[in-house]
Order: C-alpha cells, then sequence, then structure tokens
C-alpha cells in the first residue's frame, strides 16, 4: 500500500504518520529524512544535493525524484510506504505517478488532514521550545515550566508567531491546492477533519482507509 499524507504545519501529521506506519507495517518516507541520510552516507544522490544546498537552491524534481526511486527500491518499502513531504507540486506528483506505473504500481490513497487557520495558528503560535535540549511545550495544552529540566531557556521560535504562521499556511495552500485538486481529480484523496485528539483523528483516518476501528 502506498499513502500520500498531505496537511498544513500544525495538524498533526507526525503523530498520525506514525500511527498509520504502525498499524500497517510501512516505512515512513520523507524528504528531508531522505536528503539528510543521503548527505550523511556521501552518497552521490547525496553530493549531487549538496551542490544545489550550498548554493541555496531548491534541489530540483528530477534529483528528489531520484532519492525517493532509490528509497523506495530498499527492502523495507517492498510492501509500500507512507510518503510525507512528497510529492509537493502537481509535476512531482505526476512525474511520480509516471515512474510507479513504469513498475505496475500507485498511489492507493491520499490523505489530507484538514484543519481551519484559526486553529492553526493557536496550535503553532502556542508552542514554545527550550533552546537548549528542544524539548517542547505549549501555552495551553502543556504549559512550559519557568526552565526547562535541563536548565535551558524556554523562547517562541521566530517562525511561531502568529505572522509567520499566516504566512507560511498562505505559502502552503498556494502550492498545495494544485495538488490535492490533481489528486482528488484521480478519485484517490480522502479528506480528514484533523480538528480533534489525536486519538480521534487516528479512527478518523482508519475509516478513511477502510481499516477496522
Amino acid at each position: 500500500m502506498i499513502i500520500v499524507l498531505l496537511g498544513p504545519p500544525g495538524t498533526g501529521k507526525g503523530t498520525q504518520a506514525k500511527a498509520i506506519t504502525t498499524r500497517h507495517r510501512l516505512p515512513h518516507v520523507s524528504t528531508g529524512d531522505i536528503l539528510r541520510k543521503n548527505l550523511a552516507d556521501g552518497s552521490e544522490l547525496g553530493l549531487e544535493a549538496k551542490a544545489y544546498m550550498e548554493k541555496g537552491e531548491l534541489v530540483p524534481d528530477h534529483l528528489i525524484l531520484r532519492l525517493i526511486d532509490s528509497r523506495l527500491s530498499e527492502p523495507d518499502a517492498s510492501g509500500g510506504c507512507l510518503l510525507d513531504g512528497f510529492p509537493r507540486t502537481r509535476v512531482q506528483a505526476e512525474a511520480f505517478d509516471g515512474d510507479l506505473s513504469a513498475k505496475g504500481l500507485s498511489i492507493d490513497h491520499v490523505l489530507l488532514l484538514e484543519v481551519a487557520s484559526e486553529a492553526l495558528i493557536k496550535r503553532l503560535s502556542g508552542r514554545r521550545v527550550c533552546e537548549t535540549c528542544g524539548k517542547s511545550y505549549h501555552v495551553d495544552f502543556n504549559p512550559p515550566p519557568a526552565e526547562c529540566h535541563c536548565g535551558g531557556a524556554i523562547v517562541q521560535r521566530p517562525d511561531d508567531t502568529e505572522e509567520a504562521i499566516k504566512n507560511r499556511l498562505k505559502v502552503y495552500q498556494e502550492l498545495t491546492k494544485p495538488l490535492v485538486d490533481y489528486y482528488e481529480a484521480k478519485g484517490l484523496l480522502r479528506r480528514v477533519d484533523g480538528d480533534a485528539t489525536p486519538q480521534e483523528v487516528e479512527k478518523r483516518i482508519a475509516r478513511a482507509l477502510g481499516d477496522p476501528v
């Protein structure tokens, strides 16, 4: 089973990705993880990507697709995977479909976690992190202490301010709408209301995938 997981920042994709991959025994495949691993290993693909990144350029689609293809050829992905953070654009989606089709494969489900922008802003703007160890807190759901257990200062990240979040969400919507339209037209998109507890959202995703709840 090949599943694509979509959703703006703050929807809890990380938590749900873990639940899905555990339930279906699938590897969690993200472009960020793949890039970091290839950079750390000094692989040919990693060195190619590094050349673009050092110039401050985006890693081009053709290289991202090769990285994904390489990852999916590994033994643990023989039964499928959960794709998180890929594809990012319609161009990537169309090219990936072509690559899969050449192997007799196809995407089974595209999950879109949806949460109203106002709720996402509240979730993200309330986040606080420790400067030293990176532990995360939330002013409403998990209030931070005066200082972290490690002694580090608790701060708000610059990209967690309300203005920064609004911009991130705007950019996300602009980039993702063509992707959502593409998968919806193919009948693959499963919209899931993510404005609930993680446990309830997990049940909604299970129903969307046709899993027993």
